[in-house]
C-alpha cells in the first residue's frame, strides 16, 4: 500500500475531497516526522512508499506553514512553538493547518483515524504504535 492509497481511502471514509485528503495524510505524516524520534519513524515511512515526500510537501515547520493567517494565533504557535521546543510546535502547527483548511475537529478526527488504521496495514501495527507511542499528543488530537 502506498500514500494514494492511503489518501483515497481517507478521502472515501472521511468523505473529504482528494486535496484535502491529501493535505490531512501529508500534514499528520510531517508532524510525525517532527515529534517521532530514531529509526521507527524511518522505518514507518518506509514502508509506505511516499509518505516521506508527502509529509515534506505538507512540512508543518517550514516558514509560514500554519502561520500564514497572522494574527493572536500564530502569535501563540510561535510563542508556543519556542517555549515549547520543536516537537511541541510540530504539533500545534498540524492541527492549526488542518483547521485553517476548513476542517472541523471532528472531521480531522475521522481521516485520522482512518489513516492511522491504513498505516497499520501498511506498516504493521507494532510499528505504527511504536511512532504514535513517541507522539502521545497526538492520539488526543485524533481521538485515539
Amino acid at each position: 500500500m502506498n500514500v494514494q492509497d492511503i489518501i483515497n481511502t481517507v478521502s472515501s471514509k472521511a468523505g473529504l475531497d482528494e486535496p484535502t485528503s491529501e493535505k490531512v495524510v501529508g500534514t499528520i505524516f510531517s508532524v510525525l516526522e517532527h515529534e517521532a524520534e530514531g529509526t521507527s519513524v524511518s522505518s514507518f515511512f518506509a514502508q509506505i512508499p511516499g509518505a516521506d515526500a508527502l509529509a515534506q510537501k505538507y512540512d508543518v515547520m517550514a516558514a509560514g506553514a500554519a502561520n500564514s493567517g497572522g494574527g493572536l494565533l500564530s502569535s501563540l504557535q510561535g510563542a508556543l512553538g519556542g517555549v515549547l521546543g520543536e516537537k511541541a510546535g510540530a504539533l500545534i502547527n498540524g492541527i492549526a493547518a488542518l483547521k485553517a483548511s476548513g476542517l472541523d475537529m471532528a472531521q480531522i478526527r475521522q481521516a485520522g483515524e482512518t489513516l492511522i488504521k491504513q498505516a497499520e496495514a501498511a506498516a504493521g501495527p507494532d510499528l505504527t504504535n511504536q511512532v504514535l507511542d513517541q507522539v502521545p499528543s497526538l492520539r488526543g488530537h485524533l481521538g485515539l
